[in-house]
């Protein structure tokens, strides 16, 4: 799996430790897209677009509450970001909602609850044909739509 991850220079460290944990997990290959542009949504655009045009599988962002980079990636077409703030949500974001980018607080989750979350989001896959299909069509056709 191919991994796009980036941050705000807030959420330096909590980035750093989540690709150590997902290189020590094998989860993939990461792709750090910096830290440095106080812009957060600059940095969340381009993972966002990355993920989106399907050089990356799946794309992680994180700010000080994962609602900003959130809003950006969301912004862009294709982009599925999901706010995850505990296991239950970040394991229907993928199981649901076929999210392909997570977003998560640096300020407002802790660094074990983070690698939780990491886990949930890369080891779940979305069903196609299940009973959240016709959800996801629905987003999807008016996100490609406008």
């Amino acid at each position: 799996m191919k991994i796009a991850i980036g941050c705000d220079p807030n959420a330096q460290t909590a980035k750093e430790d989540i690709i150590k944990y997902i290189e020590a997990n094998n989860y993939g290959e990461v792709t750090d897209f910096g830290s440095e542009d106080p812009i957060y949504a600059n940095t969340a655009i381009a993972v966002a677009e990355a993920v989106a045009a399907g050089q990356y599988d799946r794309g992680i962002l994180i700010c000080g509450t994962g609602i900003g980079v959130s809003i950006a990636a969301n912004k862009v077409k294709g982009a599925y970001a999901a706010l995850l703030t505990d296991v239950y949500s970040a394991e229907r974001a993928r199981l649901s909602n076929d999210a392909n980018i997570a977003c998560m607080g640096a300020f407002t989750t802790g660094g074990k609850v983070r690698e939780l979350l990491v886990d949930a989001f890369l080891t779940k896959e979305f069903v196609p044909g299940c009973s959240s299909q016709p959800k996801v069509d629905a987003f999807r056709k008016y996100d490609m739509e406008r």
